[in-house]
């Protein structure tokens, strides 16, 4: 079944090139009217300019699309919650939000000024936040929404030289977690997309051929799929090249140790107590919790 997007209305952030471009590329051609949010600055986040988002605005209605350009910063509240307005008040409608726009700033721990830890946090984290609270209430209102939030293996993992980047990008998968359970009724999904691209973030860290095999358009197909409305809620999908796979934390099966308990039990089990064989999801921290008590409850038996 074909995937379309005829009366729908997206916003996307950081869509001036790269990753964002791409989505904006193909939910236009796919019918959706687009803003095309970008700062248009450096890959830090210094400067800034409209060139950017006008360049792929005008791509998108030069091929028969609908389109406009936006370029506010996602870090400043009120720009975000004008973004949102602005397109209600355009295009009568906001259903879709891709939270794309990000900045790097990598250095090591020790080296690294925590105002760079606070910048990177304030536009990957702090940036998908306020487009989405400002987006959240005309989702609620209608009934539907799709909010695509980007994550990163170096939140998922771990990445060396990238504290600030990382923290940003696995808060980004808490805030999924909550807000995917408190949209839910209202028919809003809330997912994360995990690329793996050639982009102006990956510039010289690889060579020639693998940034051909990885171009950013092969995340594409991804990202047109959790804006779709038979997606699903609350799920990560790494995305790289031809490669997609669902990525979840997991948590082992568990040993119940009794009510005494000690540091050095857990050192003598610790080898079952990290097994992973077995291991399982969970859709909420209240799952979590009424499985802990059914464990303590059936070792009491």
């Amino acid at each position: 079944m074909s995937i379309r997007f005829d009366g729908r209305v997206a916003i996307v952030t950081g869509a001036g090139g790269g990753l964002g471009r791409c989505y904006a590329l193909e939910l236009a051609r796919r019918g959706a009217k687009v803003v095309v949010n970008d700062l248009g600055g450096a890959i830090d986040g210094t400067s800034g300019s409209a060139t950017m988002a006008e360049t792929v605005a005008k791509e998108i209605t030069a091929a028969g699309g609908v389109a406009v350009a936006n370029h506010d910063s996602v870090t400043d509240r009120a720009a975000a919650q004008r973004m949102v307005d602005d397109a209600v008040s355009r295009f009568g409608s906001l259903d879709i939000v891709v939270n794309n726009a990000g900045i790097l700033r990598d250095k090591t721990f020790a080296k690294l000024e925590l105002d760079d830890f606070q910048k990177v946090v304030d536009v990957h984290l702090m940036g998908s936040v306020n487009m989405t609270k400002a987006a959240f209430p005309v989702m609620r209102e209608k009934g539907y929404g799709r909010i695509v939030l980007t994550t990163s293996s170096s939140g998922l993992y771990g990445n060396f030289g990238q504290t600030n980047y990382a923290a940003a990008k696995l808060g980004v998968v808490g805030f999924m977690n909550t807000l995917k359970l408190e949209g839910a009724k209202y028919g809003i999904k809330v997912n994360c997309v995990a690329p793996t691209a050639a982009t102006r973030m990956t510039e010289g860290l690889w060579p020639p051929e693998v940034l051909d095999a990885v171009a950013p358009e092969k995340v594409v197909p991804a990202v047109v799929y959790l804006c779709s409305e038979n997606c699903p809620t609350g799920h990560i999908i790494e995305a790289g090249g031809t490669y997609f796979a669902r990525v979840a934390i997991v948590e082992a099966r568990g040993v119940v140790l009794g009510p005494q308990a000690s540091a050095e039990d857990v050192a003598a089990r610790y080898d079952e107590i990290a097994d992973l064989s077995g291991a399982r999801t969970f859709d909420s921290g209240l799952e979590v919790a009424t499985n802990i008590l059914k464990a303590l409850s059936t070792a009491a038996v």
